[in-house]
């Protein structure tokens, strides 16, 4: 019988953070890195689904995660190629997060991850 080490951790936090934890959780597991304003303007998204990109771009630079439309358009690109979020429609697209992540973002949530951490096995 193997002998396990667990680590039981509890925390009570609000659902931004929550929101965080499970894209750094997706990210981490997916081996995409991402910057603080990456993470910060993906809550927002996981929030404010299906956006029309435009509105969300002013949306991120009235709350200061970017400094211009451009910049934000340009963050929201790159988020795209690794596959982070979707974009939708021809004419005024909209925008979410790609559903794989699967962030919960309403109501209570709670996080339950049982991840097992092994040795790796050499023949």
């Amino acid at each position: 019988m193997a002998i396990v080490n667990k680590v039981d951790f509890k925390l009570k936090v609000d659902l931004n953070v929550s929101i965080k934890y499970q894209i750094i959780t997706y990210c981490f597991f997916n081996n995409i890195l991402i910057s603080n304003s990456d993470l910060e303007f993906l809550s927002v998204l996981a929030k404010n689904p299906n956006m029309e990109i435009a509105k969300f771009c002013v949306l991120l630079t009235n709350l200061s995660i970017f400094k211009s439309a451009q910049s934000a358009r340009n963050a929201i690109s790159k988020a795209e190629k690794k596959t982070l979020v979707e974009k939708k429609g021809n004419n005024k697209k909209t925008i979410s997060l790609n559903k794989n992540i699967n962030v919960q973002n309403e109501g209570l949530v709670l996080l339950d991850y049982k991840i097992l951490g092994s040795e790796s096995q050499e023949a």
